[in-house]
């Protein structure tokens, strides 16, 4: 990696806090990925992304805007990338999921805030996120309270374009979030000089729609048992999802899908048959949050789906192909965006349904909830998650934690029990 260093001073790096976060990220990779056994073959290509996480990735964007195109950073699924691409843009998930940079946003931020907004707030603060210093503007989304207020902070370090994501699912805000989106597609436009046509937009729909399915085909072989894959390697997948290029990570998670389909056939799994299957629900985790599911699989437990932004949202649905007029394909990618069943929805009884059927689908033998800390509207929404997996006698833990390791030995403890009592 020490071949970027000019690129990364060139970008403006803190270079000795940057140093600091790739030898702890390094270390803790390390000890979550790399002693697992019977790993698929097709995990080298993704172990190579990690080795490369602030390196040749952030070449690629650096070569893609000195040939005009611009990079878009973003923190959520409803931003769509369809049209990014179409406007010849190239979106990237933004750095979010580590302690190391909550400490710089809570000079600025409040304590009770949501780690997840700290953690990315403090990455920009600090100058440690090179995904940050290489994007053109970033897009962030009214999904709750806290991001709707650091966006208007986050402002003044890089410009921040704001989606509003209406909280109901009627028609007047779906005729709002149609608005947004070619709201959306005008900044586009704007940002990047290039018109998005009917062809290019199709393009892209079709581009975007195989990469869900490639993520899909790997869901789909975890439904097997015994898990041809584990949940910690599904989760790096889906992780890696939101900033690879979008055309060699599809190849790549296809090649990973046959094979762990060919590991289904001969009955190959990377755990027992009777390990417990767990279902992880809740709130997004960001590289590098491992944490829960590593202390699940070490308590002996398999992850075998996420109902998560990191899992089945990503996925679940697909953009219409071959709308004929811009108009109808920019409806059909407001629809498609808008079933996503985020908690910041209400009503929102889709989600609690989307559960229930991933239990029975994946045959879990529970669920555990997973909050970030002062993330209301997953926290609140788990009181109807345990109603409804409580009257059909599934057990479900509920996981309220951060990003640091102060609560590591106290989560493993409940995780053990929880794994324990799932497997009897």
């Amino acid at each position: 990696m020490s071949d970027y260093n000019e690129m990364w001073k060139g970008l403006g790096l803190d270079m000795e806090r940057h140093d600091q976060l790739l030898n702890a990220l390094g270390a803790i990779y390390s000890g979550v990925y790399m002693g697992q056994k019977d790993r698929p073959k097709g995990m080298e290509y993704f172990d190579f992304v990690m080795s490369e996480v602030h390196g040749l990735r952030i070449k690629e964007l650096l070569d893609h805007k000195e040939k005009g195109g611009k990079i878009v950073g973003t923190f959520c699924l409803y931003v769509p990338d369809e049209i990014i691409l179409a406007g010849g843009g190239v979106s990237v998930g933004l750095c979010g999921g580590a302690q190391f940079s909550v400490t710089d946003a809570e000079a600025v931020l409040p304590r009770n805030l949501c780690p997840l907004i700290k953690s990315a707030f403090g990455f920009k603060l600090a100058r440690i996120c090179p995904y940050f210093e290489a994007a053109d503007f970033v897009v962030g989304e009214t999904t709750c309270d806290g991001k709707k207020k650091v966006w208007e902070l986050l402002n003044e370090h890089i410009p921040t374009y704001v989606m509003e994501l209406p909280q109901m699912k009627r028609e007047m805000d779906k005729d709002l979030w149609l608005k947004e989106i070619k709201a959306f597609m005008e900044k586009m436009g704007k940002e990047s000089g290039v018109k998005i046509t009917p062809e290019t937009l199709e393009e892209k729909i079709k581009l975007v729609n195989e990469k869900r399915k490639a993520i899909k085909r790997v869901f789909e072989t975890r439904k097997a048992n015994p898990a041809p894959i584990s949940g910690k390697d599904a989760l790096l997948i889906s992780q890696i999802a939101f900033y690879d290029d979008p055309e060699r990570f599809t190849a790549k998670v296809n090649e990973l899908a046959d094979e762990l389909e060919e590991r289904n056939k001969k009955g190959k799994g990377v755990l027992d048959k009777k390990t417990p299957r767990i279902l992880v629900s809740g709130c997004p985790m960001a590289i590098p949050n491992w944490k829960l599911h590593s202390a699940i699989e070490d308590s002996g437990g398999a992850v075998v789906c996420e109902e998560s932004c990191v899992g089945t949202r990503y996925f679940t649905h697909m953009v219409e192909e071959g709308c004929p007029t811009l108009e109808e394909k920019l409806k059909a990618i407001a629809e498609r965006y808008l079933k996503i069943n985020c908690s910041c929805f209400s009503p929102n009884e889709d989600r609690i349904k989307d559960i229930l059927r991933y239990v029975k689908d994946y045959n879990a033998s529970g669920v555990i909830h997973y909050t970030l800390q002062f993330c209301h509207t997953y926290n609140v929404e788990f009181v109807k998650v345990k109603e409804a997996l409580n009257k059909v006698n599934i057990p479900v833990l509920e996981i309220e934690t951060d990003y640091s390791e102060g609560d590591a030995g106290q989560l493993k403890t409940r995780v053990e029990a929880f794994v324990e009592q799932v497997s009897r």
